[in-house]
């Protein structure tokens, strides 16, 4: 990707060590054409959907009669295909279909392909090959370990009996065929004992299977602007076999307009097919690539959701994704077409929810996540999550659930989005294949072909090994800066270098914010070994001294040191401020290194505040404390200098206003209440200042300490929401969308190194670390055909 900086709304000049900077990085992308030419194929499939033809739909498609005779097909092409299109084991279906776990799909699309071509008298060969398939394969019918296609269980009996109306034999065997009518029946009486509006639905999406529902009003409440019942070609075709609607009609000849002979299984399916493409690009850290092409669809999307166009607002996995997508991205949109969801009552009422179909809870999940300070979208994520846990439950006993949807699933609850980072993300999804296996089943199985491509795959490891490359010799220097500045001569100090750093490359990873990466580690190293001198390693005469020296910026003078320690920190400390300056000039084309100073200058004052408590023994208010930890806790010399150095201007007047300096207050409360939180048995030993310990000294209703530790939890999870809810504004924002999502990958980083203890200062992580910093993607090549 090129940057332009100036294109992008900064007017300052742009040094050319940057500009020779970002010319070689993509210099270096531009030369492999191959990288290229797989972009190009990318553009394209955002601009153009495919979708996996059914054999399944197109089968019932065949089956409609001409309205001028009823013993002609209106769509032959669709026969012609059925004949043409038939595989070698004598089954109809996706290519590659031979897993277990679709063996009752492809027998539900071998018997519609069948039905279809003995209808019209047609295929003889054909029939009896399919019929040999079904036979071999009649065991798979009644395994209850075998995932169903939705209405499985009304639809396939139906077509049996439809088979014995052509006086057509299937090889099943009576007592097979007898039961599965019974259950069926069953099935059918039952519901029509306790109705609900999910099992009206329901009844009326397989139309096709229930060949005596004949009251057309209990139907067309379903039906479409474009005249089809749920965009399912199947059931339309049904609905105009059985009731003649025009309206069916037209939904019907378009289809066959656009795909000539063969139709999918749901059509239009294009905002589903294109916002997906957009999260897959997104999950894998290569959508940077596609800025013009992904706005533009989302222009697009945010004018349907404007104009609550069906095939949003009526698609419940659509409406919730392009909710998530549009809000992500700076969109003004309303929580209220997902309202009716944020209790599983209303999910219930749904299709969806009678057939449960687990991907539109997991998309509901997701979007739940997106918008955390909504108390409709807390009661959302709540039953979601639980139903996505039950769900993930029932499918480790049977182990032939959807690979893909049981990884999507595990890792939605095990990776919370405010607690993971893009990364470490972007290496997991390559990984586990999903990005290359993609088949979901509804009434039959289908493919993206759009998400399901090695082309997109073999970017996303192209891409970040690429980036890896450069995090690892950035890594190297930054050691050679710890040595070159002696910090290593500092006992007392801990080595977090590669936490330091790994938190920035897996945030800001793109190789053009190479700067902020760079200051963000430095930012992180300087400020743990300041907190170990503050703590440990230095004299109250020592961290006077440094608080002087800093305050005093003389750049002319001799400064005069208390001691090595002293010379040595002040001195990269110095250095390090003046870079940065330095650097955030070509950046923003005016001088902030006073601000920088004074960033550094609060945070060693709150330092010495906390000192003089610790050595006075005095407890101060929680008012006092809060105030001052949230400044001590060190987030602003990592933070605050980064946002000068990832592209666009912060004028002084942004810098002084209060929501920068919101941003930065909330998500430094919250890093203090977690860091006191899992640190507290540790500190207390070490008799430290902590909240939940200075809680406990002021507590007046006598709360048990783990009423406090639980009520300190609530506050950081609502100091979180704040932070989310003020970066996502859009209307009267001081601050740039780029430099407030810096404050919410901070709280990311947060949120993994204490989610279950002090992960800062254990070694927990280091895996982590190292698969992102050190270990390139290497994938077995069939992955990549």
């Amino acid at each position: 990707m090129s940057i332009n900086l100036r294109s992008s709304g900064c007017s300052s000049p742009i040094s050319a060590t940057l500009e020779k900077r970002l010319e070689a990085v993509d210099q270096t992308r531009a030369n492999n054409v191959s990288f290229e030419q797989t972009k190009d194929k990318i553009r394209k499939m955002l601009d153009k959907v495919e979708l996996s033809v059914s054999a399944y739909d197109t089968s019932w498609v065949a089956m409609v009669p001409s309205p001028s005779s009823q013993n002609a097909p209106l769509f032959p092409q669709c026969l012609k295909w059925l004949l043409k299109n038939q595989h070698e084991d004598g089954s109809w279906g996706l290519d590659n279909h031979d897993h277990q776990s679709l063996k009752k799909d492809v027998l539900s699309s071998t018997l519609a392909s069948i039905l279809a071509l003995k209808k019209w008298g047609t295929g003889e060969r054909q029939i009896n090959k399919g019929l040999q398939f079904i036979e071999l394969n009649s065991a798979s019918v009644t395994d209850e370990t075998i995932q169903k296609p939705a209405g499985f269980d009304i639809i396939f009996p139906g077509m049996i009996e439809y088979a014995r109306d052509l006086n057509l034999a299937i090889p099943l065997g009576s007592e097979v065929v007898d039961a599965m009518i019974r259950k069926r029946d069953l099935d059918l009486k039952c519901d029509s004992e306790r109705f609900s509006k999910g099992r009206e639905a329901y009844l009326a999406y397989v139309l096709e299977g229930t060949r005596n529902l004949k009251d057309w009003d209990l139907i067309v409440k379903y039906q479409r602007k474009n005249g089809s019942l749920f965009d399912s070609p199947a059931t339309t075709a049904a609905a105009f076999t059985q009731f003649g609607n025009d309206g069916c009609l037209r939904y019907l000849c378009s289809l066959l307009q656009k795909f000539e002979a063969a139709v999918p299984t749901v059509y239009p399916f294009d905002q589903y097919a294109r916002l997906s493409l957009i999260v897959t690009l997104e999950s894998l850290g290569i959508d940077r690539d596609f800025k013009t092409e992904i706005k533009s669809i989302l222009d697009e999307t945010y004018r349907y959701w404007l104009r609550g166009d069906e095939e949003i607002c009526l698609e419940l996995a659509t409406c919730a994704l392009a909710f998530r997508l549009l809000l992500a991205h700076g969109y003004d949109v309303s929580y209220d077409p997902l309202k009716p969801f944020a209790e599983e009552s209303g999910f219930s009422d749904t299709l969806e929810g009678y057939v449960k179909n687990t991907f539109s809870v997991l998309e509901l999940f997701k979007a739940a996540q997106s918008y955390p300070h909504e108390s409709a979208l807390k009661k959302q994520c709540s039953w979601t999550k639980q139903y996505l846990e039950m769900e993930l439950s029932n499918w480790l006993k049977t182990s032939v659930r959807d690979k893909y949807l049981k990884k999507e699933v595990e890792d939605a609850l095990a990776f919370p989005s405010y607690a993971s980072l893009e990364r470490s993300d972007h290496r997991r999804k390559l990984l586990n294949g999903s990005v290359v296996e993609n088949t979901r089943v509804t009434k039959t199985s289908y493919r993206l072909h759009n998400i399901c491509s090695s082309d997109i795959l073999k970017l996303a490891v192209d891409d970040f090994n690429f980036c890896q490359s450069i995090h690892r010799e950035e890594m190297e220097r930054l050691d050679r800066w710890i040595v070159e500045n002696r910090l290593q001569e500092l006992k007392f100090a801990r080595q977090k270098l590669a936490y330091c750093y790994f938190s920035g490359a897996a945030t800001l990873f793109s190789p053009e914010l190479s700067d902020a990466r760079i200051s963000w580690a430095k930012g992180g190293v300087l400020t743990t070994v300041v907190d170990d001198f503050f703590d440990v390693g230095g004299s109250k005469e020592e961290l006077e001294n440094l608080i002087h020296l800093v305050e005093k910026w003389d750049l002319n003078g001799v400064p005069e040191y208390r001691s090595d320690n002293v010379e040595i920190i002040f001195s990269v400390l110095r250095d390090t401020i003046l870079e940065t300056g330095d650097k955030a000039f070509t950046y923003q084309g005016r001088t902030v290194t006073h601000h920088i100073v004074k960033i550094w200058l609060d945070l060693l004052k709150s330092m010495l505040r906390e000192a003089e408590w610790s050595c006075d023994k005095s407890t101060p208010s929680l008012e006092d404390y809060m105030e001052n930890a949230y400044i001590s806790f060190a987030l602003g010399p990592i933070v605050l200098p980064a946002t000068y150095l990832i592209g666009p201007p912060l004028p002084e007047k942004t810098v002084d206003s209060h929501q920068y300096n919101q941003l930065y207050k909330l998500v430094s409360t919250m890093g203090r209440l977690l860091n006191d939180i899992q640190g507290f048995k540790r500190e207390s030993a070490e008799g430290k200042l902590n909240v939940v310990s200075l809680h406990m000294k002021h507590e007046r209703d006598n709360r048990s300490k783990e009423e406090i530790i639980e009520s300190m939890k609530g506050l950081a999870e609502r100091k979180r929401e704040e932070l989310h809810k003020l970066v996502l504004e859009e209307k009267g924002s001081a601050v740039p969308r780029e430099c407030k999502e810096v404050f919410l990958k901070m709280s990311k980083v947060l949120n993994l190194f204490y989610r279950k203890d002090d992960g800062f200062t254990s070694d927990d992580l280091m895996s982590l670390v190292k698969s992102v910093i050190y270990e390139p993607v290497t994938l077995q090549e069939e992955s990549l055909t």
